[in-house]
């Protein structure tokens, strides 16, 4: 059972009975001493999708919804649908647009490492790899002396993701990703 500072984007939790997914994590630390801090949590009920926030302290005690865990593997796109196929006896799996619409940009034909929830025999949502790897599609060009530790400057990826990348990178070049942040990591 996960307390509520343990909580990432993308876990499932039971409530009232229902499978939900965390979609956004909002942390308040208090400025009084003896104070714990504030979780403020959007989720996704994974039957309905319906949106609910809810709010805990640190240590609040949360159950972990009973899902089993596949791996798969991003097969195509079909119409507003993404398939899905297991690795271990090849079943396909079916996602619409909306149920992964935050996943989206990180995903690429053939992506491995991507974990399938499962209840009941039925997809409810993937845990994408920690990070993942993205071509640099369209981006200003290269300043001379531009450093790691300088500005950044906007680029488009080959998903068609957009996200702020170092001046000294350029089109065409690869980079690693933080798929839970959605943050330029290095280049590879």
């Amino acid at each position: 059972m996960p307390k509520a500072g343990d909580l990432k984007r993308g876990m499932i939790i039971e409530i009232n009975g229902d499978p939900h997914v965390v979609k956004t994590i909002e942390a308040k630390s208090p400025s009084s001493r003896g104070a714990s801090t504030l979780y403020k949590i959007r989720y996704n009920n994974l039957k309905t999708h319906q949106k609910l926030d809810e709010s805990y302290k640190t240590d609040d005690m949360l159950k972990e919804a009973d899902c089993s865990r596949v791996s798969v593997q991003f097969s195509y796109l079909d119409g507003d649908n993404y398939i899905f196929m297991n690795s271990e006896d090849y079943s396909q799996y079916e996602l619409d647009k909306d149920t992964i619409e935050g996943q989206i940009g990180f995903i690429t034909d053939g992506l491995e490492g991507i974990t399938a929830l499962l209840m009941d025999g039925n997809i409810l949502g993937i845990e994408l790899p920690a990070t993942i790897t993205l071509q640099i599609t369209e981006t200003t060009p290269k300043l001379k002396g531009a450093t790691a530790a300088g500005r950044s400057k906007p680029a488009i990826l080959s998903t068609g993701l957009e996200l702020q990348v170092p001046e000294y990178l350029e089109t065409d070049d690869f980079i690693k990703i933080n798929t839970v942040t959605g943050k330029f990591m290095s280049r590879e």
